[in-house]
């Protein structure tokens, strides 16, 4: 039987998020033996990310944290650090700012997003680190692994499942594991 201090240096598989052959803006995503489908950028996927192209970065993001709506979504225990959506939460994807794509409360003059949305797209919003460790103005904000909307329309360059598919998602994530968008 293994120890604790060893079961915690066994490397989880990557989140693998594959590209659809006939939708540049649909995708798998894999998580050891579970596959579900995906919703990608409007724009595809690209290696030259900038903000406002609608593109999913093709990367290698690290899993940091979440936001859920627990008004609206029961979400299961999950070793990934997951804060409540209130109202006033936002997030900064004005370049010239200097919280440039970090979360922000209101009021907050300089463009973003809000969190609390109407639509139920960030119920679950989970981020991870793109542009975020070293921030390069302009690279790109709010790459964002969230719910999809109906029929798995395009993003705005983030990573959306089903609300189904992020219950079985939640407790396989934690802080450090690595979605990797090929």
């Amino acid at each position: 039987m293994r120890r604790a201090s060893e079961k915690a240096k066994i490397k989880k598989p990557d989140i693998i998020v594959r590209v659809s052959p006939r939708d540049r803006t649909k995708a798998t995503v894999r998580v050891g033996p579970v596959v579900m489908r995906a919703a990608l950028g409007r724009s595809g996927r690209t290696v030259m990310k900038r903000e406002g192209d609608g593109a999913t970065p093709i990367a290698a993001m690290t899993l940091l944290s979440g936001f859920v709506r627990r008004d609206r979504f029961r979400a299961p225990i999950s070793p990934l650090p997951l804060k409540s959506i209130v109202g006033g939460m936002l997030w900064c994807d004005a370049p010239g700012h200097a919280a440039y794509n970090r979360p922000v409360r209101a009021p907050f003059a300089a463009n973003h997003e809000d969190l609390l949305r109407a639509d139920h797209l960030y119920d679950v919003c989970l981020v991870m680190d793109w542009n975020m460790s070293q921030r390069r103005r302009g690279c790109g904000s709010a790459i964002f692994f969230h719910l999809a909307k109906s029929g798995y329309a395009p993003t705005e360059g983030c990573i959306a499942v089903s609300p189904t598919d992020m219950r079985r998602l939640l407790p396989l994530l934690h802080k450090g594991r690595v979605v990797r968008v090929i």
